[in-house]
């Protein structure tokens, strides 16, 4: 009799086995090759603007990136905007600005929700290609001494 308690146990363990640990595999394979994938993304550097308005000038340094879930609208070519940059502190490249948009790019990838349609794409980025209209004062020494030189060069 304890056999057949052992026999009958072993077969119950044997399809449960089965039951739980085939979906835990493939779960885990398929968060492997995610996580794989997300790692190439980060590699090629188009993990940290997916889903975002990015702002580049012409050497294509970033200025600033917008979530596109915030946006009511997209810039068009010839707009003017007023960017916030890197902030007003010293050490920062960017600083607030205006800028003209002179060509902007739209990407589509395809959707992957449950309910897509056939054919059915979303937009995931969006680069504005922008210059300043601010002038760059790289030159300019704006010490004491040349502020007072000058003020009395027009007294």
């Amino acid at each position: 009799m304890p056999l057949e308690w052992l026999d009958h146990f072993g077969s119950i363990a044997s399809i449960l086995g089965l039951l739980i640990g085939i979906p835990t595999i493939v779960a885990a394979f398929y968060q492997a090759s995610k996580a794989r994938q997300e790692a190439r993304q980060v590699r090629e550097g188009t993990m940290h603007s997916r889903d975002c308005l990015e702002f580049i000038v012409r050497d294509g340094t970033t200025v600033n990136i917008v979530p596109l879930e915030t946006l009511n609208w997209l810039p068009r070519e010839g707009d003017l905007l007023l960017l916030p940059g890197d902030g007003v502190n010293g050490e920062s490249e960017w600083l607030p600005a205006a800028y003209l948009v002179e060509s902007i790019e739209h990407f589509y990838a395809p959707a992957a929700h449950k309910r897509r349609r056939p054919q059915e794409a979303r937009l995931t980025k969006v680069v504005c290609m922008v210059t300043t209209l601010n002038p760059t004062f790289a030159n300019v020494d704006l010490t004491d001494d040349a502020l007072k030189e000058n003020s009395e060069e027009v007294a």
